[in-house]
């Protein structure tokens, strides 16, 4: 009796053990699966998709202000900044169709505020209609802006992180044989958005003849990276004057992450500084238009005062002047 017991408790543990065997093997494969799916970046997608190199390096350079040159005047600046932003938030819209989209979207909140205030028994004053415009910018253009902010801030971030272990996998690639052209199309294999899909697109600019070093540093301006400035610059002084280019890259590569170390010192004693930034930029605006949009009476039964005509106005002055100081004060380099 005690045998067949001991026999059965056997049995038990031995299809417990091999159930949570197979689990465990099917849940490493999905993982390792998911995560391979997840390295591809969007350049090799759409090379598996049939596109072609061509297409693909000026659909994914295509918000790039060096490879668009734009003469805006005084408004040059604005344009080169906003156009970086859309590049390193990978918006999938041209910027053409983007200030089309906000250009309708301004004429409909204009319209519809405009007839919500002829409804509600308000006359079109001078302090109306700057209101109305006030809103309007808000809504089709200061929301969209912010979000687009926050999106390229975001993939920066991402990008200044996977830096130097892509150029750990560039100094391997190079004591192992490889040159740096193959160093640099492994790259675009092994690490995913958005440093994979930038490397791919040197290669793709090497292949079609491009520098090198020229290519590097347009990606270094797009992204507004010192680090890719420095990989640059090592690149281009070592194929001058010779020398051990793994070495030079791995003593940068510990450069890069005791600057890595010391900038996140920085930002946490700077984050107080940095949120407020945030808030007095974004809060003001957002709050403005949701309490116009729940109360819109809260501000129309004052604009036909003489004094909002003006006051108006120079809070909006004020504010922009307060964000530009506030930038100013909060961005630190290291």
């Amino acid at each position: 009796m005690l045998s067949g017991d001991l026999t059965r408790l056997l049995i038990l543990l031995a299809v417990f053990a091999s159930i949570f065997l197979a689990s465990q093997l099917f849940l490493r494969a999905a993982v390792e699966g998911r995560a391979h799916i997840g390295a591809v970046n969007k350049r090799l997608k759409l090379i598996a998709t049939g596109h072609k190199r061509e297409e693909i390096l000026g659909a994914l350079r295509k918000h790039d202000p060096m490879a668009n040159p734009l003469n805006f005047g005084i408004l040059g600046p604005l344009y080169s900044a906003f156009q970086r932003n859309l590049l390193m938030a990978a918006v999938p819209f041209g910027f053409a169709q983007i200030l089309l989209g906000m250009a309708a979207f301004f004429a409909l909140v204009m319209l519809v505020v405009t007839v919500l205030a002829l409804s509600s028994g308000y006359t079109l004053t001078l302090g109306v209609i700057q209101l109305i415009i006030a809103v309007a910018l808000a809504t089709a253009v200061g929301l969209p802006v912010l979000a687009v902010s926050y999106l390229a801030q975001r993939r920066r971030k991402t990008m200044q992180e996977q830096f130097p272990v892509a150029l750990d996998i560039f100094v391997r690639a190079l004591r192992s044989g490889h040159p740096v052209s193959s160093a640099i199309e492994l790259l675009t294999q092994e690490m995913n958005d958005p440093i994979g899909t930038e490397f791919g697109l040197i290669a793709d600019e090497i292949s079609y003849g491009a520098d090198l070093n020229e290519a590097l540093d347009d990606m270094a301006e797009r992204w507004d990276l010192d680090d890719l400035r420095m990989f640059s610059v090592s690149l281009s002084v070592q194929n001058e004057t010779g020398g051990n280019l793994a070495e030079i890259l791995d003593s940068l590569s510990k450069v890069i992450r005791e600057r890595a170390s010391l900038y996140l010192k920085v930002r946490a004693l700077s984050s107080e500084g940095r949120m407020t930034g945030w808030l007095l930029t974004g809060l003001p605006v957002l709050t403005f238009v949701i309490l116009f949009s729940m109360n819109p009476q809260f501000y129309l039964e004052v604009a036909g005062d003489p004094i909002f005509m003006i006051g108006f106005p120079a809070m909006i002055l004020w504010f922009f002047v307060g964000v530009f100081w506030i930038k100013n004060l909060v961005n630190l380099k290291v």
